[in-house]
């Protein structure tokens, strides 16, 4: 089991987020010592659906999407459902948010129709990903290279599918953040080799 008890992942959504693609990752990444943060458009209870046709679970965002400082996190999860991100692509902090951690170069996840706020955050021309086959074309006239996979890891951004490749996210996910935190912890010996130079 990985231990990220120094990662601190962000997580985005609003009403009509896929149950199964906001609670799987994020009790995977709590199982493994993560800190995660909710962030919506306000602090009360957000609806969740199962496969867009009837209502799933809820849960009670953490703050607020203007609330948000894009330093106090290490990863960005962007669950799907149709509502949900179609919500948040017209909030203009959530753009900013999604451009903010792409332009860091911090692990950006987006599944299924999630992949539509990287649309409206202009961050995927050129990058290769996956997402809901409505969402494609959208992805493709943004100038990316859309491949039809389980999970597709370009650098710092991953994608998948739909709920069926969750196990699959999951695990590009917290391989992404153990990568980080070890590089994170070779900079901090590097930096401490250095400083005994004097």
């Amino acid at each position: 089991m990985a231990d990220l008890g120094d990662a601190r992942v962000l997580i985005l959504a609003a009403d009509g987020f896929e149950e199964s693609e906001l609670f799987e990752p994020r009790q995977a990444l709590l199982d493994a010592g993560a800190t995660v943060t909710l962030a919506s458009i306000k602090t009360d209870a957000i609806q969740g659906v199962v496969h867009d046709t009837e209502k799933g679970k809820t849960i009670t965002p953490d703050l607020k999407l203007e609330d948000v400082d894009v330093d106090d996190y290490d990863a960005l999860l962007l669950p799907g459902g149709v509502a949900n991100p179609d919500k948040m692509r017209m909030q203009d902090r959530a753009v900013e948010i999604v451009g903010e951690f792409m332009d860091e170069g911090k692990i950006v996840a987006a599944i299924c129709h999630a992949p539509w706020l990287l649309v409206e955050a202009d961050v995927v021309d050129g990058r290769r990903v996956t997402s809901w086959p409505s969402v494609r074309t959208d992805l493709e006239n943004a100038g990316a290279d859309v491949v039809d996979e389980q999970v597709v890891v370009d650098e710092n951004l991953i994608t998948s599918r739909k709920p069926d490749d969750i196990p699959a996210f999951n695990r590009a996910l917290i391989e992404a953040l153990e990568n980080d935190l070890a590089e994170d912890e070779d900079d901090d010996v590097d930096a401490e080799a250095g400083s005994g130079d004097d």
